[in-house]
């Protein structure tokens, strides 16, 4: 009520006769005086809703609330709505969080945020800095590793390591122990190119051992990483890994490598190519080990894990890491050493091993990873798509420190014709590897192989006597078939007796030298033979080859080859499953090479012999007689060729990767040459079916008769047998 409204009230009350002392303003009549009226009880909101009403003597007056502020500046009686507004103390006051802090303003207050290593001091007071050094000392804990100091700087911590120990540039990691000697340590550098990995290595680790240049001059991770891969690439060249210790003291240097590397990487993830690598690294920092899945992938291979398993469960460094490396050609060098997995035998028998993927490595940071407790699982690519079968399975393997492949610890799981997934509770260099498993129903096929080949060798042995002995065959050509049997002969006699004989070495290399050596003299002599037609009817005089000449190709061709093959891939002779030429390193083709070319030199004469041929039987006056006999020796010139051409058609694959059908074709074909060789040059021929009758009428014919044939002078009987005389002597000239 205004002072006004009140005189007028008093004085209406006077006119009416009820006239009372009046109180001045702010005061109140009470009995016979005036008391103070509370105008902030008595009025509603008499300063509106932003403002503190505040009663004095007779009056009252308004204050703004807390964060805010009178923007009219007048202080009598009352506020007038909107008089007081919000203050901004974000803008007005700029260091009220302090420098750790973020203010964020607020209608009549606002918030402090405060960053990591601030903490407030009260409600709404500024951030202040956190000690993590003292925190971490009354907790008892180490904050910086046991031979760590910690240095408390504004919002953060520094860990100081003294010399041989590290953290790796990384101020708030523990510090980690360093021994350069084992880092740089393996086996002795007698590759080339290993020396200075190691070199380089030793070098890194004496830089982060120093804390003088810890910090400051450690060369980046990713300079190391070109550098470790660019000395690899000499190493990995064809040729240089030569033995399982060679491979194994790369895999080994590389692993430690890129563990001592990994740390110094400066992103949380890398991949890097090279000719002979493919390799991806993740990282994780941090005061907490971390979790989570872990997925890398490289052209050839994929790992599954997770950061438990790459961390450990042991000390924590403040970093973890998981690398998988691929290597792209090292399968042909450690496609070997597969003595230890006998656990696949069949039947008594070993299975022959090859690898089928590229081989990777899975390093991590974990010092523990002979027993991990979540097993990693590794998907591989197979270098070739093939079914698996009764006679085909894939493995995982690991590569072991002893140099050998080993299928402990490692379980596999086959995706598809192309992936294998293998399952590992360890770590190491992993690959697939191809088992073909022996054929089945070996004991049929041994049977048959036995008795083909014996029936074989009676045959040559029967040939061998005939073009011996038979005095009206006798020439060039006999001369060469003669040595062919013979060859053969041995050839069989040896496959029959030594092809399965693996042990020892030294005698299966023998066995496999002298097979090498007779089936190539086969077909050095089954040359001379094309040879021998081409010139018989090419040349119409001396058609005929020295015997010495003959001898010195048909033997000496085979010898040279062999000689020089077995000084250029001595280890190439023998197998773990039969006696012959290895398919790994190329030493095959010093067999299957010579046997090729024949062939096609052959099928030159045999062109060259069939197109002259029908030249001189469209002639006026052929001889005819002597053109049949060339034909014939021409059409079983070239069966004996397809027989042991075809022959060596299914061997190649019998002896790499054939199935019992392709066996069964092979030992049938084998055993079908000492029988082929005796049915065409010997029972198909005339003159020597006469020479068989002759001979057995002269065991078969009571001995007086055969005095009587032998003393007869019938003039007819005399002529006859001239007259057969010019037939062998003129055949003896073929």
């Amino acid at each position: 009520m205004g002072p006004g409204k009140a005189l007028l009230i008093l004085g209406l009350l006077c006119m009416l006769g009820k006239c009372v002392s009046a109180c001045d303003l702010g005061y109140t009549s009470k009995g016979t005086g005036c008391v103070d009226s509370d105008e902030c009880e008595e009025l509603p909101e008499p300063c509106g809703k932003d403002a503190k009403c505040i009663n004095t003597n007779g009056s009252f007056y308004c204050n703004c609330l807390h964060g805010y502020i009178n923007v009219k500046g007048l202080v009598d009686f009352k506020m007038t709505e909107g008089q007081c507004q919000d203050y901004n103390e974000c803008t007005n006051e700029v260091s009220i969080c302090g420098q750790g802090g973020n203010c964020s303003n607020q209608i009549g207050s606002y918030n402090c945020t405060c960053h990591f290593g601030y903490t407030k001091n009260r409600d709404q007071g500024p951030c202040i800095d956190i000690n993590e050094c003292t925190e971490a000392e009354n907790k008892k804990e180490n904050l910086c590793g046991i031979k760590g100091t910690c240095k408390n700087v504004n919002g953060s911590y520094l860990c100081k390591c003294p010399k041989g120990y590290t953290n790796y540039g990384n101020e708030r990691t523990p510090c980690s122990k360093l021994d350069c000697d084992n880092a740089s340590s393996g086996p002795a550098p007698a590759l080339g190119g290993l020396a200075d990995i190691l070199f380089m290595m030793r070098n890194s680790c004496l830089a982060l051992s120093d804390p003088s240049v810890a910090g400051e001059g450690k060369a980046a991770g990713e300079a190391l990483l070109e550098k470790l891969f660019t000395a690899t690439e000499a190493i990995l060249s064809p040729g240089h890994l030569n033995s399982s210790d060679d491979v194994s003291g790369l895999l080994s240097t590389v692993e430690k490598a890129i563990q001592l590397i990994g740390p110094q990487l400066k992103d949380s993830h890398t991949k890097i190519e090279t000719t002979e690598t493919d390799t991806e690294i993740t990282v994780q920092r941090g005061k907490t080990p971390p979790t989570g899945s872990i997925h890398l992938t490289t052209e050839n291979a994929t790992l599954h894990t997770d950061w438990t398993t790459a961390a450990g469960t042991g000390s924590y460094p403040g970093f973890a890491m998981a690398a998988l490396l691929s290597y792209k050609n090292l399968e042909t060098s450690v496609n070997r050493s597969f003595e230890e997995l006998t656990e696949f035998k069949k039947n008594g028998v070993d299975p022959s091993f090859k690898i089928s993927s590229k081989v990777v490595s899975v390093v991590v940071s974990n010092p523990s990873t002979g027993n991990l407790s979540h097993p990693v699982k590794i998907t591989l690519r197979h270098l070739e798509e093939r079914d698996k079968s009764h006679e085909v399975s894939y493995i995982c393997a690991y590569w072991t420190e002893r140099g050998s492949w080993s299928t402990d610890g490692c379980d596999q799981q086959d995706l598809n014709e192309t992936h294998t997934e293998c399952t590992c509770n360890h770590l190491s260099s992993f690959a697939v590897l191809m088992a073909l498993h022996p054929m089945e129903h070996t004991f049929g096929l041994q049977v048959v192989t036995k008795v083909g080949l014996t029936i074989s060798l009676l045959c040559l042995i029967l040939s061998i006597l005939t073009f011996k002995f038979c005095r009206s065959i006798q020439g060039t050509r006999t001369t060469i078939h003669l040595h062919l049997c013979i060859c053969l002969f041995m050839a069989d006699l040896i496959f029959l007796a030594g092809i399965s004989q693996t042990k020892p070495v030294g005698g299966c290399r023998f066995v496999a030298a002298m097979l090498h050596f007779f089936f190539l003299g086969v077909f050095t002599w089954m040359l001379l033979e094309g040879v021998q037609l081409y010139r018989m009817v090419v040349l119409v005089f001396n058609a005929t080859i020295r015997p010495l000449h003959l001898y010195i190709t048909g033997y000496g061709t085979p010898l040279v080859i062999v000689i020089i093959s077995a000084i250029i891939r001595p280890k190439g002779y023998g197998t773990d499953q039969h006696c012959w030429l290895s398919l790994e390193d190329g030493l095959i083709w010093s067999f299957f090479g010579p046997v090729c070319l024949v062939i096609i030199l052959n099928v030159f004469f045999f062109i060259v012999t069939v197109w002259k041929l029908a030249q001189k039987f469209t002639s006026l006056n052929p001889d005819l007689s002597k053109l049949h006999k060339i034909k014939a020796f021409t059409v079983t010139a070239i069966a004996q060729m397809c027989i042991l051409g075809l022959m060596w058609v299914f061997g190649s694959f019998m002896f790499g990767e054939g199935t019992i059908v392709v066996a069964y074709i092979f030992t049938i074909l084998n055993s079908l040459q000492g029988a082929l060789v005796f049915i065409m040059h010997c029972l198909l021929s005339k003159q020597v079916r006469e020479e068989y009758t002759h001979f057995l009428s002269c065991i078969c014919t009571p001995q007086k008769k055969r005095y009587s044939d032998f003393s007869s002078t019938n003039p007819s009987s005399s002529q006859t047998q001239g007259s057969r005389s010019g037939q062998h002597t003129g055949e003896s000239q073929i």
